[in-house]
């Protein structure tokens, strides 16, 4: 028996074969609201901290590097570098420093490590979830927020070991490492940014290398600027790293604090303000 199809069968067949060709995952993603938003970064940040679980090498090689800042600026170069304050041991001024440019060369892993998801194949099948675009993100950078948690307290054993101490008090300390963890949450969304445009992890590393090392060595990480040629010093000075790094060393000192812990923060909500909008832009294109 063959049916006719009726005017208003044809028409009802036509209206709804545009919905057909939407893709489920693409309809459900698009009416993600903030709740399910905030549990796809949890989840995903669930999954990038598994990762550490299961090759902690990752967070071993990520502590070698400052153990031997440490060692070499404690014992080889510490005596001959000079300090604007000769009342402060120099142990008590470098381990600050340390602190921060142990975040600030860790938040690298957070472009190498989209790099490496773009590239295998796995942002793809991000793409295919009914998920929040920014979740990828906001767990990668989250998940290496708290990877930085674990290797600075790490830090600050091994800096007790060669002589630091905690003049302002665990509370003072525990406000600068608040202070330097949202500094360098904020600087991972530039370095996710980065991660996002370039083909591969290796040519991630090789791109963000050349920003942080400038702003890591031409701070008062390891030296007093004050020390420093002119035209370096102004440069010095005032770039964020070295404003966050003379945050957390006050706390720690136990000196006043406010104008420049005030500095940090106000550096990190602007650079999270400017560069998260643009990585999720860029995720959206590249995803």
């Amino acid at each position: 028996m063959t049916t006719t199809p009726t005017p208003s069968t044809v028409s009802d067949t036509a209206t709804l074969a545009p919905t057909q060709e939407v893709p489920p995952a693409a309809a459900e993603r698009s009416r993600v609201t903030v709740g399910e938003a905030v549990s796809d970064a949890l989840a995903i940040t669930w999954r990038n901290l598994l990762r550490y679980v299961r090759l902690p090498q990752l967070l071993v090689f990520s502590t070698i590097q400052p153990m031997i800042f440490v060692m070499m600026f404690r014992y080889v170069f510490g005596g001959s570098i000079r300090l604007g304050d000769p009342s402060i041991p120099y142990v008590d001024y470098l381990m600050p420093g340390i602190f921060v440019q142990t975040a600030v060369f860790g938040a690298m892993g957070t472009g190498i490590g989209l790099a490496e998801d773009l590239n295998s194949g796995l942002i793809e099948r991000f793409r295919s979830l009914p998920m929040a675009r920014s979740a990828v993100l906001a767990g990668r950078t989250i998940a290496d927020t708290v990877r930085n948690v674990f290797v600075l307290v790490l830090m600050t054993v091994i800096g007790v070991g060669v002589g630091f101490r905690i003049h302002g008090g665990i509370p003072k300390y525990i406000a600068a490492l608040g202070v330097l963890l949202l500094f360098a949450y904020a600087l991972s969304w530039v370095i996710a940014l980065i991660g996002l445009s370039v083909p591969n992890a290796e040519t991630a590393q090789a791109a963000v290398f050349p920003l942080i090392a400038p702003l890591v060595f031409a701070s008062s990480a390891f030296v007093d600027p004050s020390f420093m040629p002119g035209w370096l010093q102004t440069f010095a000075v005032h770039q964020p790293v070295t404003i966050t790094i003379d945050a957390v060393r006050r706390l720690c000192l136990g000196q006043p604090t406010e104008q420049y812990v005030l500095g940090s923060v106000l550096w990190s909500v602007a650079i999270v303000a400017v560069f998260a909008p643009l990585a999720v832009r860029r995720y959206r294109r590249v995803a």
